[in-house]
């Protein structure tokens, strides 16, 4: 139920952090989100060469999808850490619950690194390096929660798009990251031994930057007790039953767009017969117009309201989707398919400027950390985390390259629709917040 303007409780304009501080409060946390999201995204950039290594087959497509299920494993416990370290970071604090991620996310890297491939170990290597990924998955499923109400509670309430958005830009900075490795490693290896050691190469960076995150998240200020009054009280799970649903239907159709994205440098290897530098170029281009149209879609949100940045975009995505993948299917070469990654990168990442303030801010203070984490988590495991088995699948039963493209597109409508029936929650158009 929304609550009429008049009478509507006023935020709080008098934050116990100063500028300075909240500044390096969202720095602090959007780092330590990036480098759990390095090691956990750039996995999928290198699927074909960990199925070489834990899933050795006759057949390439046996293998690869050996190495995807793996890649799902890791979705598979991300509700229970968001269940689990959520709970905690809205009881204990939001600070000790990224400590405690971090410092699994590292364990989980440092585990699928140093494992031994088929070849020496076995069956044991494909079994460790699932486990792996399950530890990676509940360290993430409760960072989002954490992290991403973190930069909430630390801005001012007529910046909270803005300070929030910076979750997505780090996933998709950790990503161009991890691409921009894999590009210069694929421009110094050959493929075997990428296969061999290069992949570990690019994960293992990840776990040599662990410590600096940990010790900068120590230095973080709690937010759990500052004054906060959400756009929605707490009188019961029903008056916030309407953002669940929606923000599970919007997350989970914005998860399987990403997650397409993120198979792009497989989709150009394996379907479109690229080359392997070519493939994470589109990936790294992919990545870094997103981190831009975020950032630029959540200003705009904190000033227009939410309901501005993800209606139409979405709408445009949609429409975008079947004439980019008709183009970078037809020409299959540098221009076609960096350019449709562009295109479709930045028109979703513009509108994701404003859907996790939509979500959060719509739920109340008591349980937000863990009702967002779920919120992300659940839709994430069963959806994102199966997206790119199943398009390998259809892409392989089909034996059409478009198949993708009607499969977003069909998934992209659904999000819109949440969209469409999701309240707006800017406190600059409720008239809860002046200008900071």
């Amino acid at each position: 139920m929304e609550i009429p303007v008049e009478e509507a409780p006023t935020l709080t304009t008098d934050h116990p952090l100063t500028p300075k501080q909240r500044r390096q409060a969202i720095l602090a946390a959007t780092l330590g989100n990036g480098l759990e999201f390095y090691d956990f995204i750039t996995f999928a950039f290198f699927a074909i060469q960990i199925g070489h290594t834990f899933f050795p087959s006759q057949s390439a497509f046996l293998s690869l999808m050996g190495s995807l299920a793996t890649f799902f494993a890791g979705f598979l416990t991300r509700p229970l850490g968001a269940f689990v370290l959520g709970s905690y970071a809205d009881r204990v604090g939001r600070k000790p619950a990224m400590m405690i991620s971090m410092t699994m996310m590292g364990v989980g890297i440092i585990l699928l690194v140093i494992t031994p491939g088929y070849a020496t170990i076995g069956y044991a290597a494909p079994v460790i390096a699932v486990i792996a990924r399950m530890i990676q998955g509940f360290a993430l499923g409760g960072e989002v929660g954490s992290a991403t109400i973190y930069m909430m509670e630390g801005a001012h309430p007529s910046r909270r798009a803005w300070a929030m958005s910076w979750q997505g830009a780090s996933q998709n900075i950790a990503a161009s990251v991890g691409s921009l490795v894999g590009l210069l490693l694929s421009a110094v290896m050959t493929d075997a031994e990428l296969s061999l050691y290069g992949w570990r190469i690019a994960l293992a960076l990840g776990v040599t930057i662990v410590p600096v995150a940990l010790w900068v998240r120590k230095s973080l200020p709690e937010t759990i007790h500052h004054a906060d009054t959400a756009v929605i009280p707490n009188d019961g799970f029903r008056t916030y039953l309407r953002p669940i649903v929606c923000g599970l239907l919007i997350i989970g159709s914005g998860t399987i767009a990403t997650y397409i994205f993120q198979y792009m440098a497989t989709y150009g290897q394996n379907t479109l017969h690229l080359s392997t530098t070519l493939s994470l170029g589109g990936e790294l281009a992919n990545n870094a117009i997103a981190i831009v149209a975020i950032l630029v879609g959540a200003a705009v949100s904190d000033r227009k309201g939410r309901k501005h940045v993800m209606l139409l975009p979405q709408l445009l995505f949609c429409a975008l989707i079947v004439p980019c993948f008709l183009w970078l299917t037809t020409e299959r070469d540098a221009v076609s398919f960096i350019g449709a990654n562009l295109i479709l990168s930045y028109v979703q990442g513009y509108m994701y400027g404003a859907v996790y303030a939509a979500i959060s801010e719509s739920i109340p203070k008591e349980v937000r950390a863990r009702t967002f984490a779920l919120v992300y988590a659940l839709p994430v495991a069963i959806l994102g985390g199966s997206t790119q088995l199943v398009v390998t699948w259809i892409l392989e039963v089909t034996g059409s390259p478009m198949s993708i493209a009607w499969y977003l597109t069909a998934i992209s409508l659904i999000g819109f629709g949440a969209m469409y029936a999701l309240k707006e929650s800017a406190p600059v158009k409720l008239g809860l917040a002046s200008p900071e």
